[in-house]
């Protein structure tokens, strides 16, 4: 992303609030990691590993309904704000990265640390 900022301690500006539709997801890549942001109906937000486990499919060319990420290739549901795994064929969850917000923007801890 450019103009991508850090605040230390792993947090990382990746997009500001109004850039995720309510009930949708948008990419985020930061180095190695390609990341899946949502923002529920509550407008809360979520970060999770953005490949399906599965067959490695791009979660964020998926479908959002509720706190589920459905898959676009194979269906497979994965809960948006755990990464759990929730129908098959995907069994293996994926990776939750904790988000903020603050000062309207969406911040993602990718580091440890």
């Amino acid at each position: 992303m450019t103009g991508e900022q850090s605040t230390g301690a792993g947090w990382v500006d990746a997009c500001g609030v109004d850039d995720i539709e309510r009930e949708d997801v948008r990419p985020f890549d930061h180095g190695r990691l390609s990341l899946a942001l949502y923002r529920t109906a509550d407008d809360a937000y979520f970060a999770t590993d953005g490949i399906c486990t599965h067959e490695a499919a791009d979660l964020t060319e998926g479908f959002v309904m509720g706190d589920v990420i459905e898959c676009p290739r194979h269906n497979g549901r994965f809960n948006v704000r755990t990464g759990a795994a929730l129908a098959a064929p995907a069994c293996v969850d994926l990776a939750a990265y904790p988000v903020k917000v603050e000062a309207g923007r969406v911040w993602v801890k990718v580091e440890t640390g």
